[in-house]
């Protein structure tokens, strides 16, 4: 059924299906009685789908991956479609409108999206008043980033002002220095920059309470030198664990027309052609690192056998965002099903 209806919402612009589609969402779950029909149908429970890690226990191991849910609208109404937990954002401390549109293009012959949103939000403050608002008591992720007008000299503070912010209202934080579609950023993964950045950080995060876990999301692009890198980071900052990966800048192996994939222009690339690479960067990471850091894993996830591949290649979540879209509604719910039938 999805499939068909999928069809009629291909017929309209990628963004701004998105939020009429989410909108319609946020309406059904306000009704008592569609929301019951909603938990009862998408929610899978079962004491093995559950893992407790960082204080926190997580109901499963299927999570929503930052970029889908920027300001926190929908985390209500998300709880009822089975995932285990919500990362919002990603949040810059000012608002920011982001990249002209179009930004965000489909493309279906790959099961793929490449988007240049280029961080478009209302700001790390107006997320956390909505998480203050919320009803629900999914497990909530705070994905942080800079303002594009900000220079990297200066990243640090926007960071921090964003943490600050996010602090009481989520129960882990995602640093966003990966994302290709804000000029510069990338440069924050090398390895003095991203060391300074991640121990003031952890500085802050004693300064603010008991701590909260800080992940780092990193690029698929990057060679096995700099993840060797990014290994010594996390063991040195003691940080709690990486999100693998962001999107992709490559384009090679697509089946939709160059010509036409070059017309979209520039931007991240995500959904089944990053499935491998994604795999491949996880895989190296829990290997060179002897299982010692725990990993998200992003990248591909569309079905069941999807997400084993990945725990078993050493991920302990899986985080969906492109596969939601192809997959519909029940995607979390068919990925705990095949994990617990793997069991």
């Amino acid at each position: 059924m999805y499939r068909l209806f999928r069809r009629l919402l291909f017929l309209v612009s990628p963004e701004k299906v998105h939020h009429w589609v989410m909108a319609c969402l946020n309406v059904l779950y306000a009704i008592p009685f569609i929301r019951s029909v909603l938990r009862r149908n998408f929610i899978v429970t079962h004491p093995s789908l559950q893992k407790t890690i960082w204080g926190i226990t997580f109901p499963n191991p299927v999570g929503l991956a930052a970029g889908f849910d920027k300001n926190a609208k929908y985390t209500d109404a998300l709880s009822c479609l089975g995932f285990g937990f919500v990362e919002i954002g990603t949040v810059t401390p000012r608002p920011q409108l982001g990249n002209p549109k179009p930004r965000l293009f489909r493309l279906p012959a790959d099961s793929a999206l490449i988007n240049r949103m280029g961080f478009n939000n209302l700001g790390a403050a107006a997320a956390a008043a909505k998480l203050k608002k919320r009803n629900e008591k999914i497990i909530i992720g705070g994905n942080i980033g800079k303002n594009k007008t900000t220079e990297n000299e200066n990243a640090v503070a926007d960071y921090e002002a964003c943490f600050r912010d996010l602090y009481k209202v989520v129960d882990y934080f995602v640093v966003n220095v990966s994302s290709p579609n804000t000029p510069g950023l990338r440069d924050l993964q090398d390895k003095e920059p991203l060391m300074h950045l991640l121990k003031s950080l952890r500085v802050l995060n004693k300064q603010l309470g008991s701590g909260k876990p800080i992940l780092l999301k990193i690029a698929p692009d990057l060679t096995n030198t700099q993840l060797d890198d990014i290994i010594d980071i996390v063991r040195q900052t003691g940080i709690q664990g990486i999100v693998a990966t962001n999107t992709t800048i490559d384009r090679s192996g697509l089946r939709t027309p160059k010509n036409k994939v070059d017309a979209l222009g520039a931007g991240g690339l995500s959904g089944k052609p990053l499935r491998q690479r994604a795999t491949q960067v996880i895989s190296y990471i829990h290997q060179h690192s002897g299982g010692t850091i725990p990993i998200m894993a992003v990248g591909g996830i569309f079905t069941a056998e999807d997400a084993i591949e990945k725990l078993q290649a050493g991920a302990m979540f899986v985080q969906l965002y492109t596969g939601f879209i192809y997959e519909g509604p029940a995607i979390a719910s068919n990925i705990c099903k095949g994990i617990l039938a793997n069991k």
